[in-house]
């Protein structure tokens, strides 16, 4: 099983985000600006949080979800580029746009190979802003919700006993019955007596739901053969 990802990380918030609007960090030298997108994105039912800098934004903290970063390329202090490098590195769940000027369109595609969503050039077109960071909420609202997954399927591994997860790891990497029999110590017959307890207990209908389980958790959209 992997181990938990700064997504898994943030379980507290669930509740916390389904019940207030989508934050949009701007980080933005420009004070007239930042306050004129500020204004937009509020407008629109998002909740915006304007930085001057890099560091003044890293400083604050970076825990609210759903949520994503505009980020000015061009800034006092470390740049935009090496923000987003930054943010890729320590929190890959969020989202990042990228604002550059006519000038900046390669260091953009830089920004985009390193895990930026997409940039907008300036003067920054509210349709294409709006757009933009709808997209940016959706993916950091849909990894939301694969961590809130995650964290319901840990709970119900945690009402396993020991010896019925072990199985589950076994059934999980594809051994038949006789062959975990074997490497338990155990008779097939009990074998089946744990994976039926350890179904019943996962809420689990066939073999298949296990694997499901098993892929969610480990991050993995891969799909393996069940074997029984």
């Amino acid at each position: 099983m992997s181990r938990r990802t700064d997504d898994e990380s943030t379980m507290t918030t669930f509740a916390h985000a389904a019940s207030r609007a989508p934050t949009v960090y701007v980080i933005e030298d420009d004070a007239d600006l930042r306050e004129s997108l500020a204004a937009l994105l509020e407008a629109s039912g998002y909740l915006p949080r304007g930085f001057a800098s890099a560091e003044d934004f890293l400083a604050s903290g970076v825990t609210e979800r759903p949520a994503c970063a505009l980020i000015d390329l061009r800034l006092p202090g470390m740049s935009g580029l090496d923000l987003q490098q930054k943010l890729h590195d320590e929190h890959p769940h969020l989202p990042v746009i990228v604002v550059t000027g006519h000038g900046d369109v390669a260091t953009a595609r830089a920004a985009l190979r390193t895990g930026a969503l997409d940039f907008l050039e300036k003067p920054v077109q509210p349709k294409e802003l709006m757009d933009a960071v709808a997209a940016a909420l959706e993916s950091d609202a849909q990894a939301l919700e694969r961590a809130r997954e995650r964290e319901q399927m840990r709970e119900r591994l945690g009402r396993l006993t020991p010896r019925e997860l072990e199985v589950f790891q076994r059934v999980t990497d594809g051994l038949h019955n006789r062959e975990i029999a074997v490497e338990l110590g155990i008779s097939p017959r009990t074998v089946e007596v744990h994976r039926a307890r350890l179904m019943d207990k996962l809420n689990a209908r066939r073999i298949a739901d296990l694997f499901r389980l098993r892929l969610t958790l480990d991050g993995s959209d891969a799909t393996a053969p069940a074997r029984s």
